[in-house]
Protein backbone atom coordinates (compact mmCIF):
# COMPACT_ATOMS: atom_id res chain seq x y z
CA UNK A 1 0.00 0.00 0.00
CA UNK A 2 1.44 3.40 -0.94
CA UNK A 3 1.13 6.37 1.40
CA UNK A 4 -1.64 8.08 -0.57
CA UNK A 5 -3.76 4.90 -0.52
CA UNK A 6 -3.04 4.47 3.18
CA UNK A 7 -4.17 8.00 3.95
CA UNK A 8 -7.39 7.47 2.05
CA UNK A 9 -8.13 4.34 4.05
CA UNK A 10 -7.31 6.19 7.26
CA UNK A 11 -10.00 8.77 6.40
CA UNK A 12 -7.72 11.75 5.97
CA UNK A 13 -9.84 14.87 5.54
CA UNK A 14 -8.54 18.18 4.15
CA UNK A 15 -11.70 20.18 3.49
CA UNK A 16 -10.15 23.63 3.28
CA UNK A 17 -7.03 23.10 1.21
CA UNK A 18 -5.80 20.36 -1.04
CA UNK A 19 -3.22 18.47 0.95
CA UNK A 20 0.04 17.36 -0.55
CA UNK A 21 1.99 14.95 1.64
CA UNK A 22 4.01 16.84 3.31
CA UNK A 23 -0.96 21.92 43.30
CA UNK A 24 -4.08 22.49 41.29
CA UNK A 25 -3.74 25.03 38.52
CA UNK A 26 -6.90 26.67 37.23
CA UNK A 27 -5.54 29.83 35.62
CA UNK A 28 -2.07 29.32 34.16
CA UNK A 29 -1.88 32.51 32.09
CA UNK A 30 0.69 33.32 29.41
CA UNK A 31 3.92 34.56 30.97
CA UNK A 32 3.64 38.06 29.54
CA UNK A 33 1.31 40.21 27.49
CA UNK A 34 1.96 39.35 23.83
CA UNK A 35 2.86 42.20 21.51
CA UNK A 36 0.20 43.74 19.31
CA UNK A 37 -1.14 41.41 16.66
CA UNK A 38 0.94 41.42 13.49
CA UNK A 39 -1.57 39.47 11.41
CA UNK A 40 -5.30 39.77 10.95
CA UNK A 41 -7.58 36.75 11.11
CA UNK A 42 -9.18 38.08 7.91
CA UNK A 43 -5.88 37.78 6.01
CA UNK A 44 -4.78 34.34 7.23
CA UNK A 45 -5.02 31.70 4.52
CA UNK A 46 -7.42 28.79 5.15
CA UNK A 47 -5.65 25.99 7.03
CA UNK A 48 -5.14 22.35 6.19
CA UNK A 49 -7.28 20.02 8.33
CA UNK A 50 -6.25 16.43 9.03
CA UNK A 51 -8.71 14.21 10.88
CA UNK A 52 -9.73 10.62 11.32
CA UNK A 53 -11.28 8.05 13.65
CA UNK A 54 -10.65 4.41 14.46
CA UNK A 55 -7.17 3.33 13.39
CA UNK A 56 -5.56 6.77 13.36
CA UNK A 57 -1.91 5.70 12.97
CA UNK A 58 -1.55 6.97 9.39
CA UNK A 59 -3.55 10.11 10.11
CA UNK A 60 -1.24 11.07 12.97
CA UNK A 61 1.79 10.32 10.78
CA UNK A 62 0.37 12.58 8.06
CA UNK A 63 -0.04 15.47 10.48
CA UNK A 64 3.52 15.05 11.72
CA UNK A 65 4.68 15.20 8.11
CA UNK A 66 2.61 18.32 7.52
CA UNK A 67 4.18 20.17 10.47
CA UNK A 68 7.61 18.88 9.50
CA UNK A 69 10.66 17.30 11.07
CA UNK A 70 12.45 17.11 13.37
CA UNK A 71 10.58 16.40 16.58
CA UNK A 72 12.43 18.89 18.78
CA UNK A 73 11.52 17.10 22.00
CA UNK A 74 12.11 19.11 25.16
CA UNK A 75 15.16 21.09 24.09
CA UNK A 76 15.06 24.72 25.34
CA UNK A 77 14.92 27.55 22.82
CA UNK A 78 13.06 27.95 19.56
CA UNK A 79 14.22 25.96 16.55
CA UNK A 80 13.79 27.15 12.95
CA UNK A 81 11.69 24.16 11.90
CA UNK A 82 9.94 21.06 13.14
CA UNK A 83 7.43 20.37 15.87
CA UNK A 84 6.94 19.53 19.54
CA UNK A 85 4.97 16.64 21.04
CA UNK A 86 3.60 15.68 24.46
CA UNK A 87 2.54 12.10 25.16
CA UNK A 88 2.18 12.37 29.00
CA UNK A 89 3.86 9.00 29.61
CA UNK A 90 7.02 10.48 31.11
CA UNK A 91 5.15 12.49 33.76
CA UNK A 92 6.39 11.32 37.20
CA UNK A 93 3.96 9.81 39.68
CA UNK A 94 4.02 12.85 41.97
CA UNK A 95 2.42 14.91 39.17
CA UNK A 96 -0.08 12.25 38.04
CA UNK A 97 -3.39 11.05 39.51
CA UNK A 98 -4.48 11.44 42.19
CA UNK A 99 -2.24 14.54 42.13
CA UNK A 100 -2.55 17.56 39.83
CA UNK A 101 -0.24 18.57 37.00
CA UNK A 102 1.20 22.12 37.17
CA UNK A 103 0.04 24.15 34.18
CA UNK A 104 3.61 25.04 33.23
CA UNK A 105 5.01 21.52 33.69
CA UNK A 106 5.85 21.32 29.98
CA UNK A 107 7.72 24.58 29.89
CA UNK A 108 10.51 24.02 32.39
CA UNK A 109 13.87 25.61 31.60
CA UNK A 110 15.62 22.28 30.99
CA UNK A 111 15.33 19.25 28.74
CA UNK A 112 13.07 17.21 28.53
CA UNK A 113 10.32 19.49 29.82
CA UNK A 114 11.06 22.64 27.77
CA UNK A 115 8.24 22.20 25.25
CA UNK A 116 6.66 25.66 25.23
CA UNK A 117 3.17 24.56 26.33
CA UNK A 118 1.13 26.34 29.04
CA UNK A 119 -2.12 24.70 30.13
CA UNK A 120 -5.04 26.23 32.06
CA UNK A 121 -8.59 25.27 32.97
CA UNK A 122 -11.48 27.12 34.62
CA UNK A 123 -12.04 23.95 36.65
CA UNK A 124 -10.28 22.52 39.69
CA UNK A 125 -7.06 21.55 37.98
CA UNK A 126 -5.30 19.47 35.34
CA UNK A 127 -4.62 15.77 35.70
CA UNK A 128 -2.60 13.06 33.99
CA UNK A 129 -3.91 9.55 34.64
CA UNK A 130 -1.95 7.08 36.75
CA UNK A 131 0.13 4.31 35.23
CA UNK A 132 -0.12 0.65 36.22
CA UNK A 133 3.03 0.75 38.36
CA UNK A 134 2.20 3.83 40.45
CA UNK A 135 3.10 3.48 44.16
CA UNK A 136 -0.33 4.48 45.51
CA UNK A 137 -2.32 1.87 43.60
CA UNK A 138 -4.37 4.57 41.87
CA UNK A 139 -6.52 3.07 39.08
CA UNK A 140 -5.36 3.72 35.51
CA UNK A 141 -7.17 5.82 32.87
CA UNK A 142 -8.99 7.99 35.43
CA UNK A 143 -10.48 5.05 37.29
CA UNK A 144 -9.81 7.14 40.41
CA UNK A 145 -12.71 9.37 39.29
CA UNK A 146 -15.09 6.75 37.90
CA UNK A 147 -14.53 2.97 37.95
CA UNK A 148 -16.05 2.66 34.47
CA UNK A 149 -13.40 4.86 32.83
CA UNK A 150 -10.55 2.32 32.43
CA UNK A 151 -12.78 0.19 30.20
CA UNK A 152 -14.12 3.23 28.34
CA UNK A 153 -10.91 5.08 27.49
CA UNK A 154 -8.32 3.70 25.04
CA UNK A 155 -4.76 4.99 24.67
CA UNK A 156 -2.77 5.84 21.55
CA UNK A 157 0.62 5.86 23.29
CA UNK A 158 0.23 3.80 26.49
CA UNK A 159 -0.45 4.43 29.14
CA UNK A 160 -1.19 7.87 30.54
CA UNK A 161 -4.02 10.18 29.40
CA UNK A 162 -4.77 13.86 30.10
CA UNK A 163 -7.89 15.77 31.18
CA UNK A 164 -9.09 18.84 33.08
CA UNK A 165 -10.84 18.15 36.38
CA UNK A 166 -13.97 20.05 37.42
CA UNK A 167 -14.40 21.36 33.87
CA UNK A 168 -14.41 20.08 30.30
CA UNK A 169 -12.32 22.97 28.97
CA UNK A 170 -8.59 23.65 28.64
CA UNK A 171 -6.78 26.67 27.24
CA UNK A 172 -3.39 26.04 25.66
CA UNK A 173 -0.99 28.93 25.07
CA UNK A 174 2.60 28.83 23.89
CA UNK A 175 6.00 30.17 24.92
CA UNK A 176 9.46 29.95 23.45
CA UNK A 177 10.44 26.60 25.01
CA UNK A 178 12.08 27.01 28.40
CA UNK A 179 11.44 30.78 28.52
CA UNK A 180 8.76 33.27 29.51
CA UNK A 181 8.47 34.77 26.02
CA UNK A 182 5.01 34.32 24.42
CA UNK A 183 5.08 32.39 21.17
CA UNK A 184 2.84 31.20 18.38
CA UNK A 185 2.74 28.03 16.30
CA UNK A 186 1.67 26.89 12.84
CA UNK A 187 -0.87 24.43 14.18
CA UNK A 188 -2.01 22.04 16.86
CA UNK A 189 -3.42 18.53 16.76
CA UNK A 190 -4.27 15.88 19.33
CA UNK A 191 -5.61 12.40 19.95
CA UNK A 192 -8.94 11.97 21.75
CA UNK A 193 -10.63 8.90 23.17
CA UNK A 194 -14.41 8.31 23.39
CA UNK A 195 -15.73 11.26 21.38
CA UNK A 196 -19.49 10.74 20.94
CA UNK A 197 -20.82 14.23 20.12
CA UNK A 198 -19.85 17.38 18.25
CA UNK A 199 -19.21 19.19 21.55
CA UNK A 200 -15.58 18.08 21.35
CA UNK A 201 -13.68 20.69 19.36
CA UNK A 202 -10.68 23.00 19.02
CA UNK A 203 -10.91 26.74 18.44
CA UNK A 204 -7.73 28.54 17.37
CA UNK A 205 -6.90 32.19 18.14
CA UNK A 206 -4.23 34.60 16.96
CA UNK A 207 -2.24 36.79 19.37
CA UNK A 208 -4.86 39.53 19.06
CA UNK A 209 -7.56 37.21 20.38
CA UNK A 210 -9.24 36.81 16.99
CA UNK A 211 -10.71 33.41 16.19
CA UNK A 212 -9.02 31.53 13.36
CA UNK A 213 -11.79 28.93 13.28
CA UNK A 214 -13.51 26.22 15.30
CA UNK A 215 -13.11 22.59 14.23
CA UNK A 216 -14.96 19.55 15.59
CA UNK A 217 -13.27 16.24 16.41
CA UNK A 218 -14.48 13.09 14.57
CA UNK A 219 -16.78 10.80 16.54
CA UNK A 220 -15.44 7.44 17.75
CA UNK A 221 -17.50 6.10 20.65
CA UNK A 222 -15.15 4.06 22.84
CA UNK A 223 -12.36 4.51 20.27
CA UNK A 224 -9.71 6.96 19.15
CA UNK A 225 -10.08 10.17 17.14
CA UNK A 226 -7.56 12.67 15.80
CA UNK A 227 -7.88 16.28 14.70
CA UNK A 228 -5.02 18.46 13.54
CA UNK A 229 -5.13 21.90 11.89
CA UNK A 230 -2.11 23.57 10.29
CA UNK A 231 -1.70 27.10 8.90
CA UNK A 232 0.96 28.15 6.40
CA UNK A 233 2.73 30.32 9.01
CA UNK A 234 2.93 30.55 12.81
CA UNK A 235 -0.28 32.43 13.70
CA UNK A 236 -1.79 30.35 16.52
CA UNK A 237 -1.24 31.87 19.97
CA UNK A 238 -3.98 30.04 21.85
CA UNK A 239 -6.12 26.93 21.44
CA UNK A 240 -9.42 26.47 23.29
CA UNK A 241 -9.96 22.74 23.81
CA UNK A 242 -13.36 21.25 24.73
CA UNK A 243 -13.67 17.69 26.07
CA UNK A 244 -17.02 15.99 25.49
CA UNK A 245 -20.17 17.59 26.88
CA UNK A 246 -19.41 17.41 30.64
CA UNK A 247 -16.48 17.17 33.03
CA UNK A 248 -15.27 13.79 34.29
CA UNK A 249 -17.29 12.66 37.29
CA UNK A 250 -18.53 9.70 39.31
CA UNK A 251 -22.12 9.80 37.99
CA UNK A 252 -22.18 10.36 34.23
CA UNK A 253 -25.71 10.48 32.87
CA UNK A 254 -26.84 8.51 29.79
CA UNK A 255 -27.20 11.71 27.75
CA UNK A 256 -23.70 13.01 28.44
CA UNK A 257 -20.32 12.35 26.84
CA UNK A 258 -16.96 12.27 28.59
CA UNK A 259 -13.82 12.36 26.47
CA UNK A 260 -10.14 12.68 27.37
CA UNK A 261 -6.93 13.21 25.40
CA UNK A 262 -3.71 11.45 24.58
CA UNK A 263 -0.86 12.81 22.42
CA UNK A 264 -0.48 16.54 21.64
CA UNK A 265 1.38 17.55 18.44
CA UNK A 266 2.06 21.19 17.55
CA UNK A 267 4.33 23.35 15.44
CA UNK A 268 7.61 24.66 16.81
CA UNK A 269 6.81 27.70 19.02
CA UNK A 270 8.17 30.88 17.45
CA UNK A 271 8.62 34.29 19.05
CA UNK A 272 5.73 36.64 18.30
CA UNK A 273 7.21 39.44 16.13
CA UNK A 274 6.56 43.07 16.98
Amino acid sequence: MNLVEGLAKARLVAPLLLFSLAAPVSAQAPYATPPAATTSADTVKPPTVVSGAGDITLVVAAYRTLLGDPNNGGVPGSRPAGRREINWDGVPDQFAAPNFLPGDFFNAATDPRARGALLATPGTGLQVSANSSNPTGTPVRFGNINPSYPALFQTFSPERLFSPIGSNEVNLTFAVPGSQSPAQVRGFGAVYTNVETDHTAFEYFDNGGNSLGRFTVPVASGGLSFLGVAFDQPVVARVSIVYGSVALGPDDGPDTNVAVMDDFIYGEPQTIPY
